[in-house]
C-alpha cells in the first residue's frame, strides 16, 4: 500500500515523497484514516514504528483547512515528555508542512522563555510543548487554548514514569472539552487505560504490535563483563568492528560523562546527553552524532526519548536498565522501520536481576557470548560462546513468549527522577 491510499491530500504526500518514504509502515496505515475522520485515538506503538507521522500527517491536514489561529492562540497541541523528543516532533510538523500554510513550533524548558512567547503572539497552528514549559506559559499569560482543536499525548507511559500526571491533570483542565484527543504509548498499562479513560471521548484502539515486542530487525547480544572493564570491553568493540555510529546508555549522568572521557582519551570522538547538560550542548551533540562528527553518543534513559537517526546501526547497553520496559525503548533505537540494527548489552554479575526482568518481559532467554581477553573473574550462570562477529549478522527468528509480561507495578513505584524543566 502506498501513502496515497491512506487519505491524504497531494501537498503532504508530495511532502512525504520528499522525506524518502514510499510505503507506510503498520502504525501509519491505521492511524492515518482514523485521524482523518477526527475520531478519538488510542494507539499503542513503540518507538521506531513512524507513529510520529501517523499522528503528524493526518492533524496538518486537518488544520490545513481551518481559520488562522488568532493571538496567542493554538490550534493543535501535541505534548511529549522530553525536550528530544519535542523538538523531533517539531522538526516532523515542519518538514510534512512545507507545502502547506501552517505555523508551527516547539517549546521547552533549558533555553530562555522570552523567544517562546514571542513566538506564541500570532497565535500557531501546532504548537508541541513539554508539559512544565507549557504551564509556565500558560502562568505568563503567554498562550490561550480558546481555538484549541486537537491534543496529542505523545509517549504517555513515558510522561507517568516522569512523574508528569499531575500536570497532565491541570493542562487538562484548561482545555475545551469539545476536541480531538489523540494518545500515544509503548503499553497499555492500567494507569495507561485510566488516563485515556479520563481525556478521550468514545477511542479507537490501535495496537499494532504486542506489548514489549521487540522487532526482529534487530540481533541482540549480550557480554558478560566485570564491571570495571566495560569502558575497556566498548573500546575493543568499537575499534575491532570499526563502528562509525554508536549510540550508548548510561545509567547516571556522571556515568555517561566518565565513560566520554575515557573513550576521547582512546581516541574515539563522543559527547554526552543528559538533563544536567544545557539545551544548546544537547542539541549540538546530538546534531554531530547524526552528521558523522563524533563516533559515540553517550545517553542517559531520561534524555534519550526523541533520539532519532536514521538507519543507526548499533545501540550498546553500558548499564542494564533498572526499569525493563526501557531496555526495549532503547534498543528500539536501531532496527527502525524494516531496518537491521545490532544492540549489545554488557552485562556485568551486579545485574543479574535486571538481566532477568529483561528476559521475562520480552519473553525470551538470551545467550551470552563472552569476548576473549574479558572473561568475568566470577562466570555467570549463562550459556556462552566465543561469536564476536559484527559485520554481516542476520537477526534472530522470532522469540516465542516464554509467560505473561511484568507489569509496571514491578518497579516499585513512579520513578523520582523528573526535570521540572524538561
Amino acid at each position: 500500500m502506498s501513502f496515497g491510499f491512506l487519505g491524504l491530500c497531494d501537498e503532504l504526500l508530495e511532502a512525504v515523497a520528499e522525506q524518502g518514504y514510499i510505503t507506510p509502515s503498520p502504525i501509519q496505515i491505521e492511524a492515518i484514516p482514523v485521524v482523518l475522520s477526527q475520531r478519538d485515538v488510542m494507539a499503542v506503538a513503540h518507538t521506531g514504528t513512524g507513529k510520529t507521522a501517523g499522528f503528524t500527517l493526518p492533524m496538518v491536514q486537518l488544520l490545513s483547512g481551518g481559520p488562522s489561529p488568532q493571538a496567542q492562540c493554538v490550534r493543535a497541541l501535541v505534548i511529549a515528555p522530553t525536550r528530544e523528543l519535542a523538538a523531533q516532533v517539531a522538526d516532523s510538523v515542519q518538514n510534512y508542512s512545507r507545502h502547506m500554510n501552517i505555523r508551527s513550533a516547539a517549546v521547552f524548558g533549558g533555553v530562555r522563555i522570552e523567544p517562546q512567547i514571542s513566538q506564541l503572539q500570532d497565535g500557531l497552528d501546532v504548537l508541541v510543548a513539554t508539559p512544565g514549559r507549557l504551564i509556565d506559559l500558560y502562568k505568563q499569560q503567554a498562550i490561550n487554548f480558546d481555538q484549541l482543536e486537537i491534543l496529542v499525548l505523545d509517549e504517555a507511559d513515558r510522561m507517568l514514569d516522569l512523574g508528569f500526571i499531575d500536570d497532565i491533570r491541570r493542562i487538562q483542565i484548561l482545555l475545551p472539552i469539545k476536541r480531538q484527543t489523540l494518545m500515544f504509548s509503548a503499553t497499555f498499562s492500567k494507569e495507561i487505560k485510566s488516563l485515556a479513560k479520563g481525556m478521550l471521548n468514545n477511542p479507537v484502539l490501535i495496537e499494532v504490535a504486542a506489548e514489549n515486542s521487540i522487532v526482529d530487525t534487530i540481533k541482540q547480544k549480550i557480554h558478560p563483563v566485570d564491571k570495571e572493564r566495560k569502558s575497556e570491553v566498548l573500546i575493543h568493540l568499537i575499534k575491532k568492528n570499526n563502528w562509525h555510529q554508536v549510540l550508548v546508555f548510561s545509567r547516571t549522568k556522571h556515568g555517561a560523562d566518565n565513560l566520554v572521557s575515557q573513550l576521547k582519551n582512546a581516541g574515539i570522538s563522543a559527547e554526552s546527553i543528559h538533563a544536567n547538560r544545557t539545551q544548546h550542548a544537547r542539541t549540538h551533540a546530538l546534531d554531530d552524532f547524526k552528521n558523522g562528527n563524533i563516533v559515540v553518543l553517550v545517553a542517559t534513559d531520561i534524555a534519550s526519548r526523541g533520539i532519532d537517526v536514521n538507519q543507526l546501526p548499533c545501540v550498546v547497553n553500558f548499564d542494564l536498565p533498572y526499569i525493563p520496559e526501557d531496555y526495549v525503548h532503547r534498543i528500539g533505537r536501531t532496527g527502525r522501520i524494516g531496518t537491521v540494527g545490532l544492540a549489545v548489552s554488557l552485562f556485568s554479575e551486579d545485574e543479574s536481576k535486571q538481566l532477568q526482568s529483561i528476559e521475562r518481559i520480552i519473553g525470551r532467554k538470551f545467550q551470552c557470548d563472552i569476548i576473549p581477553g574479558f572473561a568475568p573473574s566470577e562466570r555467570v550462570s549463562v550459556d556462552s560462546s566465543d561469536d564476536e562477529e559484527y559485520g554481516n549478522f542476520e537477526p534472530d527468528p522470532k522469540p516465542r513468549r516464554r509467560g505473561q509480561s511484568q507489569g509496571r507495578g514491578s518497579r516499585g513505584g513512579k520513578s523520582s527522577n523528573r526535570n521540572r524543566n524538561n
